[in-house]
């Protein structure tokens, strides 16, 4: 665990909410189970796909034009198939379809029931749409262990902009400095921190720090360190 300028654990959390994509749910399991298609291509369209998915939702924030996730989803796939010159008969569906589904990381169920069995709320502020989310949260057994589970379509704009951190401050009824929010994705955990929220980064991908407002006040490799750091044994 990397302390970000704190030496004492966060005190007073009574929420932990959970960016879906990338931290609790893995992303690149879709492509993963395509390898029998994509070959070697797997990592470059997995990167590309996503590299562009995030794109796509900026731009759309900043042009006012939003469409849900699920519309961007396979709006970056098509670039990437394309850009990378991928043909196969069905992938684009078997993709889609994949993605609905995608594989939590191995320590997510755990670190969530420790959680709620201490007390301590926990919620998902996701990009996703309210019906990927239900899947990809059925798929995994998730349903137990989270209490709320929320959409960017709810406020119509995605991340980052400060609504969205707002609607988990609204739905879960308690003030932004005691939730504790975790993201895999730099820019979002800055954006999160920025606005109030105790952050801890969840830095998977060996991302560098962003040179943006907001400082996660902890970074971490996995979300096995999180329970410590909120005081849950």
């Amino acid at each position: 665990m990397t302390d970000m300028g704190m030496t004492t654990r966060l005190p007073g959390i009574k929420a932990c909410v959970f960016d879906a994509y990338g931290t609790l749910f893995d992303f690149a399991a879709a492509a993963r189970k395509c390898r029998d298609v994509l070959g070697e291509d797997v990592d470059r369209l997995t990167t590309l796909w996503r590299d562009k998915q995030l794109q796509y939702t900026w731009l759309r924030a900043a042009q006012g034009r939003h469409a849900d996730f699920w519309q961007v989803t396979g709006d970056a796939l098509n670039f990437a198939l394309e850009t990378m010159g991928i043909d196969k008969p069905g992938i684009r569906d078997r993709l889609m379809t994949l993605y609905l589904t995608l594989d939590p990381f191995p320590e997510v169920a755990n670190v969530l029931n420790r959680l709620k069995a201490a007390g301590i709320r926990t919620a998902i502020l996701s990009n996703g749409t309210p019906k990927m989310l239900k899947a990809a949260v059925e798929s995994a057994n998730l349903q137990s262990v989270l209490d709320v589970v929320l959409s960017v379509e709810e406020v119509g704009i995605y991340k980052p902009h400060p609504k969205v951190y707002q609607l988990a401050v609204d739905r879960l009824g308690t003030p932004a400095s005691t939730i504790s929010f975790q993201s895999s994705n730099a820019w979002d955990a800055y954006a999160a921190s920025a606005f109030g929220m105790r952050v801890v980064w969840c830095n998977r991908y060996g991302q560098r720090r962003e040179r943006l407002p907001g400082a996660p006040d902890f970074e971490v490799k996995s979300l096995s360190e999180l329970p410590a750091i909120v005081g849950v044994p």
